[in-house]
């Protein structure tokens, strides 16, 4: 598939790590560094832009280095990139640690994954078919 992509960053176009790899990484663009201090939250620029094909998003997933080793997640993950959005990817980091934390330049914040979508159509109805699971949620089948 190709995207077209406008890079205002000072960094390379996003690629993936290895062939079999679903995300690439996007990396800060940013004019000085960033602390997030404990529970603080921010919107990070990656100077990056994008014009998806119809039926495509673009998802925006926290990298599981960060997340494990520092608490650095994204606040509504994952986010999504519509196929009519033109702006740039800004990326919400959120400090879940206690921890100060520092984001420079170029480092690498995040995942972007591309995936298929459906626009669905809603039929209203009375009532549903029903399954096994029926209203059942939330913990409902318990363990075992």
């Amino acid at each position: 598939m190709k995207i077209e992509i406008i890079n205002k960053s000072r960094h390379a176009l996003p690629q993936y790590s290895t062939p079999l790899s679903a995300g690439m990484d996007l990396r800060a663009n940013i004019n000085e560094p960033i602390t997030l201090k404990p529970l603080e939250r921010r919107l990070i620029p990656t100077g990056l832009y994008i014009a998806l094909p119809e039926g495509f998003e673009a998802q925006i997933r926290p990298r599981s280095g960060l997340a494990f080793k520092n608490g650095i997640t994204i606040l509504n993950t994952p986010g999504t990139i519509d196929a009519d959005y033109r702006g740039e990817i800004g990326v919400i980091l959120v400090n879940l640690s206690a921890d100060e934390f520092t984001i420079n330049d170029g480092d690498r914040i995040c995942q972007m994954v591309i995936a298929r979508h459906e626009t669905a159509e809603f039929i209203e109805v009375e009532t549903l078919s029903s399954t096994e699971r029926g209203e059942g949620g939330f913990g409902h089948t318990g363990k075992k």
